[in-house]
């Protein structure tokens, strides 16, 4: 049987590009990544031929599994909580590492990245919600991170990620993205040296029409491209 991956990708883009002009946005402006956890090699490969170009991805083995099979040309980002003692394979494998939310481990990303002679991408991840269940940084200790992170040589913080409450009306999740793209603009209007702001990661597949009419530039899509995933 054929797989429905491809047409699931068309679909996803074509309804982006619906939100992008809705907001008034260029529909270049917005990146779709497959999130592929528990998804098999050969869907994966499917979805990169059909043009997929960013690879979200929770754990660091299996990520590392996956890009010494099918390489790098497209990017691999982290998305999933990390933990200080996965920094030095981390800084290696990603090109953006998306769920950056605490000093500590900036500074031994940091660490392993001037280690390692690179400059690491990162976003800092931002708990809108306030819901005890996600990781991030609390929304007004979010400012004060970023200042603090932005003294380390070796990482680039390139904007925000967050992850919206769960709802069944995808309007619901709207003042959330909101309030992340409010933030990102003071924090641009702060001036911080390494802070370049440009990317805001947001919108999943039940909402990511509307984080992509605040705002998003780049939406987490797994469930709508892959299926529901088995547990």
């Amino acid at each position: 049987m054929e797989s429905a991956v491809k047409a699931n990708i068309e679909r996803i883009r074509s309804a982006i590009a619906g939100a992008a002009l809705r907001a008034g946005r260029k529909v270049s402006d917005v990146r779709l990544m497959a999130v592929t956890k528990t998804v098999d090699d050969d869907r994966i490969m499917e979805a990169i031929e059909a043009g997929i170009d960013i690879i979200g991805e929770s754990y660091v083995q299996e990520a590392k599994r996956k890009i010494e099979k099918m390489g790098r040309s497209i990017e691999w980002h982290m998305i999933g909580h990390l933990q200080s003692n996965k920094a030095k394979y981390a800084v290696r494998l990603f090109d953006m590492i998306h769920s950056v939310d605490r000093m500590d481990l900036a500074v031994e990303l940091d660490r392993r990245a001037g280690a390692a002679d690179l400059a690491t991408k990162i976003l800092i991840e931002v708990n809108i919600s306030g819901e005890k269940t996600k990781s991030g940084v609390p929304y007004e200790e979010a400012m004060r991170l970023v200042k603090d992170i932005s003294s380390l040589d070796n990482l680039s913080i390139q904007g925000l990620m967050t992850m919206a409450p769960w709802f069944d009306n995808p309007e619901d999740a709207r003042p959330y993205f909101k309030a992340l793209r409010e933030l990102r603009d003071r924090i641009i209007d702060a001036n911080i040296v390494r802070a370049e702001m440009r990317e805001l990661s947001m919108g999943m597949s039940g909402d990511y029409e509307v984080a992509v009419e605040e705002g998003a530039t780049i939406v987490r899509v797994g469930r709508s491209i892959f299926g529901e995933r088995p547990f």
